[in-house]
């Protein structure tokens, strides 16, 4: 494959992908720390890398300088990554996504799911939303395919706008008759730049139910359980903001729990916002 380096055979059988991409698609960095967890806990070895050359503006996506202990300095170019854990039947893909040739990437992903005979790529995602942090995160799960819909209880995808690299991804996906489905994890838009491991964790319970992945270990919780504890800190030294979080948990409370119907609309204003920023 033209932009792919594989850099081992890992004895997989009918693997798994697990996919997340940094920025436009992972407020919070919730979908890549959910990815992340996945690689530690199954103890994935790195099998495959996609160049990115042909697809990053490094003006946009710089590489970085680093020193190691000895003081040597290293570039740290950006890639797109993907590891192995053949004791889990499964492979992870993280990356950022590309700011060129879209679809000259997401076929390289798709053929690099060929390549392993994956079964099912999972991409998973993060959006902000009018969602409180007091309240279970919410997660939609969503496919194009009717059997898969079906076997896993997935919301049909009926949305029509502006995409990401993860919609193009499905695309791809679809046209190379490889199964694939979504899962997008609601984050509250009023603390978008803090880390969020509450959506990872919701992210990784849901993928969980899903297709019987690991579940988040109790480090990962305690983690999200002190994400929880700083954000009622700061929204406590702030009455308007502390009002506003409280419209939000009526507003969510009297829905009961978010149907797929209502996190797809979130999800359509998220990326509209998003195009109209852009």
């Amino acid at each position: 494959m033209e932009f792919v380096e594989f850099e081992g055979r890992p004895r997989l059988r009918s693997p798994l992908m697990v996919a997340a991409f940094r920025g436009w698609n992972d407020a919070g960095g919730a979908a890549t720390l959910a990815a992340g967890f996945l690689r530690s806990v199954t103890d994935a070895d790195r099998c495959a890398v996609i160049d990115c050359e042909p697809f990053v503006d490094y003006q946009q996506s710089r590489p970085v300088v680093s020193l190691d202990d000895g003081g040597m300095r290293a570039l740290e170019w950006p890639v797109t990554e993907v590891w192995a854990a053949p004791d889990h039947d499964l492979l992870v893909l993280v990356g950022s996504e590309p700011n060129l040739r879209w679809r000259a990437f997401s076929d390289t992903v798709v053929a690099v799911a060929e390549r392993f005979r994956v079964r099912l790529v999972v991409t998973l995602g993060a959006l902000l939303a009018d969602t409180p942090h007091t309240r279970p995160v919410p997660v939609s799960a969503t496919a194009s395919d009717r059997a898969l819909i079906e076997q896993h209880q997935l919301t049909p995808s009926t949305y029509e706008g502006p995409t990401g690299i993860v919609g193009v991804i499905h695309d791809a996906c679809g046209r190379a008759g490889v199964s694939s489905c979504s899962l997008w994890a609601a984050t509250p838009h009023y603390v978008s730049a803090t880390p969020n491991p509450q959506a990872a964790v919701a992210l990784l319970e849901r993928l969980g139910d899903l297709v019987g992945t690991p579940r988040p270990t109790r480090d990962l919780e305690m983690a999200a359980s002190e994400y929880a504890m700083r954000v009622r800190s700061a929204i406590a030294d702030d009455p308007d903001m502390a009002g506003y979080v409280e419209q939000l948990e009526q507003q969510a409370d009297a829905e009961d729990t978010p149907d797929g119907e209502q996190l797809i609309a979130d999800f359509e204003k998220f990326l509209r916002e998003n195009d109209d920023e852009d």
